[in-house]
């Protein structure tokens, strides 16, 4: 099937000991099936650096992709180029070759060694059923037609899968969209858009929206908590390499390492807030109306904010992450103000 690419892994131990350094691997391929001399497509020289291997981390595994070469049996060999500057004693990996063939490419680009996939569309998937369900019964016990609702909760999920979409090409303009990878979605734009259309919905349909809103909170985090283990298994948004305690082996599907499982703190974060909005909206029937789901939000917010630095991506300022703190605070004081007054 085409688009054809190559996928290779260079894997090898950290030192255990020692200061963390960049470490730079000269990828280099031919195919071996060719007849007659080489094309240019039948031969492939890449140079990748990795920032930082940390002594201690155990196991790192490095994968590179290669496009727009001819199909067919390869073979690769990869080789540590040495820093002259770097002290003579330091472990490097030895040099590896390994025979291969090409496969098809929007697969090729989403495996890895760690990365298991369909895990992050069938997690994401039984996430949205379990959020519908649960967003189902809690307009019911409010007292909403339960017909109506999950049918506007269906379209907003399909709304917020656009969102998500585009909220992700506006920060990364310019990015390739790679196929079949869970890449290239955001969580924000995701809500945004969802949230946005169950309000347009409500008012269209004449139901009451802060009612309606609040019934949305313990599905919405509950989606977010089955989903964000899709995403430490599908190799998306990743933490940061560490040798703490707290470490996982994980990959980002270039770079496997022991990092922060971001995914899985985010996910025990948002089950916390969920089961916490859940229980309120199910021994009371809260008011203001909507205070429930603007208490939920901006907690969640807050702690994504505040596990972003444990995330290996690169914030655009240095101030935005303190304002989104700011502001969710004080929207979360306040709603949870104005619901025990």
């Amino acid at each position: 099937m085409d688009p054809q690419a190559l996928g290779v892994t260079l894997t090898f131990d950290a030192p255990a000991t020692g200061e963390p350094y960049p470490l730079t691997v000269r990828f280099t391929g031919r195919r071996t099936d060719a007849a007659g001399p080489p094309a240019p497509e039948d031969t492939f020289d890449i140079v990748d650096t990795i920032a930082q291997v940390v002594p201690g981390s155990g196991t790192v595994s490095l994968t590179q992709r290669i496009e727009g070469i001819t199909s067919g049996e390869w073979t690769v060999r990869a080789v540590p180029v040495v820093d002259p500057a770097a002290p003579a004693d330091r472990a490097m990996p030895r040099p590896a070759r390994v025979d291969g063939r090409t496969g098809y490419a929007p697969v090729v680009r989403v495996r890895a060694p760690g990365v298991r996939v369909g895990a992050w569309p069938a997690l994401v998937g039984a996430g949205t059923a379990v959020a519908l369900i649960l967003q189902s019964l809690f307009a019911s016990r409010a007292g909403l037609p339960a017909g109506p609702v999950l049918i506007l909760f269906l379209v907003a999920c399909l709304v917020g899968i656009a969102g998500a979409l585009l909220y992700y090409r506006l920060e990364h303009p310019g990015q390739r969209r790679m196929s079949a990878s869970p890449g290239g979605m955001c969580i924000q734009g995701f809500v945004l858009a969802a949230v946005g259309t169950v309000v347009a919905g409500a008012l269209l349909l004449g139901l009451p929206i802060g009612r309606l809103m609040d019934a949305n909170a313990p599905g919405l985090m509950a989606g977010m908590a089955i989903g964000r283990v899709g995403c430490f298994f599908g190799g998306c948004c990743a933490g940061r390499p560490t040798v703490s305690r707290w470490g996982l082996w994980s990959s980002d599907r270039r770079l496997g390492i022991r990092r922060f499982p971001t995914q899985l703190f985010e996910s025990a974060l948002a089950l916390l807030i969920g089961s916490a909005a859940g229980a309120a909206l199910a021994v009371a029937e809260p008011s203001p109306a909507g205070g429930v789901f603007v208490a939920t939000v901006a907690a969640y917010t807050f702690g994504r904010q505040v596990l972003f630095p444990l995330r290996s991506l690169r914030r655009h300022t240095w101030y935005g992450r303190h304002l989104v703190m700011l502001a969710t605070g004080i929207a979360f004081a306040s709603a949870v103000l104005a619901l025990l007054m």
